[in-house]
C-alpha cells in the first residue's frame, strides 16, 4: 500500500471522489468514500500510528496479516486499519498516545 493516490479519472475500479470525514486521535481528516482507514491516514501523510520495539509502525502487508496497523475505531479497539473501510463520522484512536 502507497500513500499514492490515483486521479479518479484514471481509476478503473470506478472510483467516484466523494469525500468523507473522520477523526483520527480528535482531528479531523478527510478522506474519500472506499477507502480503508489506513488509506485515509496514508493520504493525509501519516506513515506510523503506533510505536513497536523495533520503532514506528503503520501498514505493513496492507492485507490484514501482519496487524502492525492496529487501531480503535468507534471504541472498538484491534481494528486492523487496512481491512476497515472508512465510514463518514468514524472515531480512530490511534496507539501513537500510548
Amino acid at each position: 500500500m502507497s500513500p499514492r493516490m490515483v486521479p479518479a479519472a484514471a481509476d478503473r475500479a470506478g472510483r467516484t471522489d466523494r469525500p468523507l470525514a473522520i477523526t483520527v486521535d480528535g482531528a479531523p481528516v478527510s478522506g474519500i468514500e472506499g477507502q480503508s482507514i489506513a488509506g485515509v491516514l496514508l493520504g493525509a501523510g501519516r506513515l506510523s500510528w503506533r510505536r513497536g520495539p523495533s520503532g514506528p509502525r503503520g501498514v505493513f502487508c496492507g492485507i490484514g496479516a501482519c496487524f502492525d496497523c492496529l487501531v480503535t475505531v468507534n471504541g472498538e479497539p484491534d481494528v486492523r486499519a487496512c481491512r476497515r473501510t472508512a465510514r463518514e463520522g468514524d472515531a480512530v484512536l490511534t496507539r501513537e498516545r500510548e
